[in-house]
């Protein structure tokens, strides 16, 4: 690989490159009350604060957004519409626990029933979408299990589409953060339902039990769990000045504790971290040399957005080391891999991306092709 060294001061001139002479200046994250928690940049995945997060516990209706995040896939999909009918079985309107209070025998809009999973964590909910998705509750739980191999939710195994207790039925922090952080991203158009403070079906108003929807106006989602098994849980999630931030917190000792507990990691995390846009989409970064093509040069940079979370300094520039494939030969396609960026300093690396073509070049013609092979034999005899 040829090695192009690129200051990005242009790119950030209002970012540090103190930080990584400075790290003390970051507190130790706060010590929660809780068996396992875990705070999440959601844009970038990197993981900000864990104990014990890939401990296996029982979820509760935590399980609910899996749930929920099936529907939004098929939905996504279009092989559900928020307006399909639901028949409601006798096993829905039987199910106990927190309930949306849908009635055997009738029908209900799918919309409701999201609402029904969502704000107000109802099992009834869940089983009777699961039945409607998959045939039965059971054939829904393996899809769920699907999925979460999917998202790489390496310490979960769902049996029912509730949370309600039931042997070889667990998840942990950081799969509840990963799937999480599915939702927010990958369907943003139904994620306003995680904000809103309560629902009413069937004349009866039921709250949102996430008390941070009141407290923080920052928090805009997302599910409580609770059992004697699991204790009280909370998945939340926060945007401020461009960050969000994704916290789960796991067997607290009540409803009060998993919103303080939770409010903690959230305070920590926006006071020192933040998520900053290195790259955009499409930025070019180089103007590479082809051989062999119908133009001498390819315009190279990024698939996507590159987000780093950073601590929150002020500074200069940040190093960056371009490092391209020496000889890049047409046809190229666009999409091609042709290097890849290391952004920050040895031993402290922010972030690692690979550049690609951001045009397609055609073979050059004959004479153009052998007079490049010429060149490159001698440029390479010396």
């Amino acid at each position: 690989m040829k090695k192009l060294l690129v200051t990005l001061s242009l790119v950030f001139c209002f970012v540090s490159s103190s930080i990584f002479a400075a790290p003390s200046l970051i507190p130790t994250p706060p010590q929660l009350s809780a068996s396992s928690y875990i705070l999440m940049d959601a844009y970038t995945g990197d993981i900000l604060v864990e104990h014990n997060a890939d401990q296996a516990l029982p979820p509760a209706s935590l399980t609910k957004l899996m749930t929920a995040y099936i529907i939004e896939y098929e939905l996504a999909r279009g092989n559900l519409s928020l307006d399909d009918m639901v028949n409601v079985s006798e096993k829905a309107w039987r199910m106990e626990g927190s309930r949306m209070f849908i009635r055997e025998g009738t029908q209900v809009k799918l919309e409701d029933l999201m609402r029904g999973i969502i704000i107000q964590s109802g099992n009834d909910a869940s089983v009777a979408a699961a039945e409607y998705i998959a045939g039965s509750e059971s054939a829904f739980a393996d899809l769920m299990n699907q999925h979460a191999q999917l998202l790489g939710m390496t310490n979960s195994h769902f049996v029912n589409a509730t949370g309600f207790p039931a042997e070889g039925h667990y998840s942990s922090a950081h799969d509840i953060a990963k799937l999480a952080r599915a939702t927010i991203l990958q369907f943003p158009e139904n994620y306003s339902m995680y904000a809103e403070k309560e629902f009413t079906y069937n004349n009866i108003r039921q709250p949102n039990r996430n008390k941070l929807l009141w407290r923080d106006k920052t928090v805009d989602g997302m599910k409580t769990g609770h059992t004697d098994a699991a204790g009280f849980c909370l998945a939340a999630s926060a945007v401020r000045n461009g960050t969000r931030l994704i916290t789960v917190v796991m067997g607290t000792n009540s409803d009060t504790a998993r919103a303080v507990e939770s409010q903690k990691l959230l305070d920590y995390g926006f006071r020192y971290y933040e998520t900053r846009k290195l790259y955009s989409r499409g930025q070019v970064v180089n103007n590479a040399r082809v051989w062999g093509g119908s133009q001498p040069n390819v315009k190279v940079g990024f698939a996507e957005d590159v987000l780093v979370t950073m601590p929150r300094q002020q500074g200069a520039s940040i190093p960056a080391t371009l490092d391209m494939q020496e000889e890049i030969m047409a046809p190229i396609a666009v999409g091609d891999v042709l290097g890849k960026i290391v952004v920050g300093s040895e031993g402290n690396v922010l972030v690692e991306r690979s550049v690609v073509a951001l045009e397609a070049v055609d073979e050059g013609g004959f004479f153009k092709r052998m007079f490049d092979k010429i060149k490159l034999f001698f440029m390479n005899l010396f």
